[in-house]
């Protein structure tokens, strides 16, 4: 999934994998936030239940949409942790202004 341009994947699979009990096993693949706002604009998931002999599987996935300033492939705002460093200014040499002294101004 992530060569395909998401930045992370999480996928849970619950209930009676391998024993009588049932279990979830999750498995993660990249970067994944988890709180918040930007959860709620990066994130796309899906839940799938599958009924098989056993009993009943549950899979949960999540993608994490990578940014897009576009807005084609991810949401057009940037994740609030991502700083951008600019180039510096070229200085400009300050020049004090000049200040009476009490030698001038007494004459």
């Amino acid at each position: 999934m992530t060569e395909s341009g998401a930045k992370g994947c999480e996928v849970i699979v619950s209930g009676k994998l391998r024993a009588t009990r049932a279990k979830s096993m999750k498995f993660k693949d990249g970067y994944m936030i988890s709180s918040n706002q930007p959860v709620k604009e990066y994130i796309d998931s899906a839940v799938r239940h599958v009924l098989l002999r056993q009993g009943v599987l549950g899979i949960k996935v999540k993608i994490m949409l990578d940014w897009d300033p576009s807005g084609k492939l991810g949401p057009t705002t940037p994740l609030p942790d991502v700083v951008t460093i600019h180039t510096p200014k070229e200085e400009e040499e300050y020049i004090r202004p000049a200040v009476a002294t009490d030698i001038e101004i007494a004459a």
